[in-house]
């Protein structure tokens, strides 16, 4: 069994109009929002061996404002990625961690939701999880597969789904 965590980056700066969408950074609600999810992370118990990332800017100040350790491996390839190409980096881990965070965007990480989660699996997570994979959110799939490169559709079952928003009422939806 491998565990998988998914990590959406935090809220971004909207405000920042200036620059590509690679390269906005997170608002102040983004930067909290990080800080929440990182401490709900670290006390969750599983011990991250790798963490794969986007190189956005985004991304970047969420781990950082984060803190969760181990450093990141940044893929230019997670940038805005599908779900086959989230699957494709996870498959070249191979047998070298047992469990993995990976780090990026939406759609692909919401997505990743209803690709690994075989219909026998659904539950009450996957309810919440595949109506929006908002910012910041945390999610852990437990995966029936014995080496990274066996990496298939419905082989996982979601076992954690966490949002800024369950962790502090403030940080839920703003209308």
């Amino acid at each position: 069994m491998k565990i998988l965590g998914l990590l959406r980056h935090a809220k971004s700066d909207w405000g920042q109009s200036d620059k590509r969408d690679f390269d906005r950074g997170l608002n102040a609600r983004g930067c909290k929002g990080a800080r929440l999810i990182g401490e709900h992370i670290r006390e969750h118990g599983v011990k991250w061996e790798h963490l794969l990332a986007s190189p956005a800017e985004r991304v970047r100040t969420t781990l950082a404002e984060a803190a969760i350790g181990p450093e990141p491996r940044w893929d230019q390839r997670l940038y805005l990625a599908s779900t086959d190409m989230i699957m494709d980096v996870l498959r070249e881990c191979g047998d070298e961690a047992d469990a993995i965070l990976l780090s990026g965007h939406n759609p692909g990480l919401g997505d990743m939701v209803l690709e690994l989660v075989s219909p026998k699996e659904e539950n009450a997570l996957f309810d919440e999880a595949k109506v929006k994979f908002p910012t910041a959110t945390f999610a852990v799939f437990e995966l029936d597969i014995d080496d990274w490169s066996d990496l298939r559709t419905e082989c996982g079952k979601l076992v954690h789904f966490a949002r800024p928003r369950d962790l502090d009422p403030e940080l839920g939806p703003e209308y």
